[in-house]
Formats: C-alpha cells, sequence, structure tokens
C-alpha cells in the first residue's frame, strides 16, 4: 500500500544552518529524519523568492511556465503594480485592500498559469484527499468561504484547506495564526492543525508550510534565528507526535523536508531607481508620461520598459550592470536572452543549466520585466515603501547563498536536484504522471 506523504517546507532554511542544527541537535525532530532519510542539497528557482518558490513547488514549473514572476510586479494588461506583501510599507504604497486581494486571492486565481496544474489539483483529480496548511499557491478544486464574510471573495483551494485563520475547513481548534510573528504564532498554528489532521489521518498528501523561520531570519539574519528554527522543529515534531513516535509516523508517512530558497546577510541597501533617475519613472497611482515601471524587492528587480517610451532593454541593462550593487543584469533581444555579468556577455537560451537557465526562465516569464536584476553579495534593493533589512538576511538573487536548499526524503524516491522536481516527486509517489513540463531532477 502507498505510503501516505507529507511535504514539510521551512521558508528560508539555508543548506549551512540545517546541517549545523543537525549536527548539534538542536532541531531533534530534524536531525531524526535526516538520519532515517537521504540528504542532499538543491536548487532553488529565479527570483528565489517566496511567491515564486512555492508556485514552482506546487506545480514543478519554473517562472517561464507558472507566470509568477516576483514579489512585486508591473500587470502590462491592467496597467498596475502587484504586491504580494513585501512589507506592509510596500503593500501601503501599491493600495493595501489592492495588496490583499492580490496575494490572498489573485495570485491562484488569476495570475498562476491555467497552463499548470498543481500537486493539488493533480491527486485530487485522481481520487487522493490532500490538505496545506498557509501554503500562499494552493489552487484546488474545492471552493471555500472566507472566516471573516466579506473580508475576501471565496477561494479554491484543495479539500482541507488552512490558510492564516482566514480560511479554515475543518474546526480544529487551532489558535489565532496572526498573533505574534517574532514569537512563531504562524508555525504553532501549523502545528495544531497538524497535529489534528494527523490525529484523523485525514488527507493523502500534506503541504506543511511554515514560514515563521524566514521572518525571524530577515531581522537577525540566517546565523541568528536558531531559536525560531527550534520552534519550526517542534511544529514538524507535533506531527511525529500526533502519529504516536517517529517509527509509527514513518510507517504511516513518507516525507520530503526542504526550504523554497536561502538567504544570505544583507549589509546595504539601495533604491533599483536610483540609477535610472534621469528616465520618468512610474510611481503609485499614476503613470503620466512615464518612461519604464521599476519594481523592486529583497534581493531582485526588475524594469518594464513601456511600449512608447522608444528605449532599448540593453541600454537599460548595461546602464544597471555597471553598478556595484548589480551582480547580474538579464534582457531580452531577438528573441533570445543576454545576461550581462562581470564585464561579460552571455547568451541565454532554453537549453542553459546552472544560473544561466534559471535565468532564461524567469525572463521567459511574460509576466516579467525586460530587465532583470540580480543583486551583488549582501546588498538588498528596497521596496515599494522604502523597506529593507539591512543588519539582518534577505534572499532573491542567483547567488548561491539565496538559491541552494536542503532537501531530506524518506520513505520515498531519492531527492530531486532542484526543487521543480518535489511536484513531480509527489505526483510518482501515487502513481500519477507528472506534467510534460515539469523537469523532474
Amino acid at each position: 500500500m502507498t505510503k501516505k506523504l507529507i511535504l514539510v517546507v521551512i521558508d528560508g532554511l539555508t543548506p549551512e544552518v540545517f546541517e549545523d542544527a543537525v549536527e548539534r541537535r538542536t532541531a531533534p525532530t530534524l536531525a531524526a529524519l535526516y538520519e532515517v532519510g537521504t540528504y542532499e542539497r538543491a536548487v532553488s528557482t529565479f527570483p528565489s523568492l517566496t511567491p515564486v518558490c512555492l508556485a514552482t513547488l506546487a506545480t514543478g514549473a519554473h517562472p517561464d511556465v507558472h507566470h509568477i514572476p516576483h514579489l512585486v510586479w508591473y500587470h502590462r494588461g491592467e496597467g498596475r503594480l502587484v504586491e504580494y506583501g513585501s512589507s506592509f510599507g510596500a503593500m501601503r504604497a501599491a493600495g493595501t485592500r489592492r495588496a490583499i486581494k492580490d496575494a490572498i486571492v489573485e495570485m491562484n486565481a488569476k495570475h498562476l498559469s491555467r497552463d499548470v496544474v498543481t500537486v493539488f489539483e493533480a491527486l485530487e483529480d485522481s481520487g487522493l484527499t490532500t490538505a496545506a496548511v498557509n501554503t500562499p499557491c494552493y489552487r484546488g478544486r474545492t471552493r471555500h468561504l472566507p472566516t471573516v464574510p466579506g473580508f475576501v471573495r471565496p477561494v479554491e483551494g484543495p479539500r482541507r484547506f488552512f490558510f492564516f485563520s482566514l480560511f479554515e475547513s475543518d474546526v480544529t481548534g487551532a489558535p489565532l495564526a496572526v498573533r505574534t510573528r517574532s514569537g512563531g504564532s504562524i508555525d504553532a498554528y501549523a502545528a495544531a492543525v497538524g497535529r489534528w489532521l494527523v490525529t484523523r489521518d485525514g488527507f493523502d498528501f500534506l503541504f506543511y508550510y511554515l514560514p515563521d523561520y524566514d521572518y525571524a531570519s530577515h531581522a537577525l539574519g540566517p546565523g541568528g534565528a536558531a531559536v525560531a528554527l527550534e520552534r519550526s522543529d517542534q511544529a514538524v515534531g507535533a506531527l511525529v507526535e500526533a502519529a504516536g513516535g517517529l517509527d509509527k509516523f514513518l510507517e504511516r508517512y513518507a516525507v520530503v523536508v526542504c526550504s523554497d530558497h536561502g538567504q544570505t546577510g544583507v549589509e546595504r541597501a539601495v533604491r533599483l531607481q536610483e540609477s535610472l533617475s534621469d528616465f520618468r519613472l512610474h510611481r503609485p497611482g499614476t503613470q503620466r508620461d512615464a518612461q519604464l515601471v521599476v519594481t523592486a524587492s529583497n534581493r531582485a528587480g526588475m524594469v518594464y520598459v513601456l511600449p512608447e517610451a522608444g528605449i532599448e532593454s540593453r541600454t537599460i541593462a548595461e546602464r544597471l550592470a555597471r553598478s556595484d550593487s548589480v551582480d547580474v543584469a538579464i534582457f531580452r533581444e531577438d528573441g533570445g536572452g543576454v545576461a550581462l555579468r562581470d564585464g561579460q556577455e552571455l547568451p541565454l537560451t532554453p537549453e542553459d543549466h546552472g544560473w544561466r537557465g534559471r535565468a532564461w526562465r524567469a525572463l521567459a516569464n511574460p509576466n516579467a520585466g525586460d530587465v532583470l536584476v540580480s543583486a551583488a553579495a549582501g546588498v538588498e534593493f528596497a521596496d515599494l515603501g522604502g523597506r529593507h533589512h539591512v543588519g539582518g538576511g534577505s534572499h532573491g538573487s542567483l547567488l548561491d547563498g539565496d538559491s541552494l536548499v536542503p532537501m531530506v526524503v524518506a520513505g520515498t524516491a531519492a531527492p530531486p536536484s532542484e526543487i521543480a522536481g518535489v511536484a513531480p516527486l509527489v505526483l510518482r509517489h501515487f502513481g500519477i504522471e507528472a506534467p510534460a513540463y515539469a523537469r523532474a531532477a
């Protein structure tokens, strides 16, 4: 009989921090899973930002296929900014009500391509029961009403769906999720829901998303968030305890534990717009006579060249590539892609591997900017509200520190070499063929 499967995603956890916690056993549940499973370092996608990465984990597609481009982007069809939650300041700048709607509803209902299938959709189409706790990429087949009437419209999610206390398919008695982020209230909510689900054996597949480590790492840096990781470990431990201990847990469940992206320290913040200040830049609320729209957050940015501007993408990319805050500038030209890095001009093609392949797949996203920027080491691009994480940690770039993640697998196939391989692994585990676009690692 096929075991049920749990996918645990600890947001922002780096391989170095994971390996150190396992060695010192400061995360005992993760250490126990590491000991019985198989471990590899895997590669994220680009930009290595949570909405993009979670869409890749949920679908097996990269941004060129799933169409989620960044935390903040310019919607060409609607002529407006989309902001998924870089910061409260950024959401206010983009329009708070609109940003909440985009992040909670429209990312799944409209922005995530209909040419991809999520693991929830694929599994439930095969008669299995799926569950999700807190993951922002949740599109499924079951309609769910919000717990606060009128706050947002109903959404389509997995059969058992729990989203930050706002959507709850079942009454679990879990505490309110958003109480004290710094105290780990969201992971505590996940633990309560997860314990309820395991106790009732209420799913075939569970996507168990724990975001509080990333929140702490942004504030304290990836090396300073050990207490937050201990709380994440306890949330995973809640699943094990609910099953009656590790042996009984592993008899029932196969497990994948990974992160969505890495994280690196931030030494200085810059406004990407400053390098382009002699152009007419779009500002929230107005685009009169604008030539460029600049969207930036964390350690990745994009520039959209408006059609009437008459400016070549190469001009913008070359300007940005000369900045010491930029590691790579990527742009479209003659139907292909070009990367400017370390004084070199490198062509990008769909056949590329490594960082050039990730760069190409980001650039080929129809919602992406005409020029994409990966930040230099130690640099963060301030968001729409001017917020940044100097003194803490950030992510989003093509550099290894932002892009490498830990990957532990127990009770099923070998760990994939990239996060895009997780969804195909899940589907194959249940005997379901992965979509043609899904790149199994």
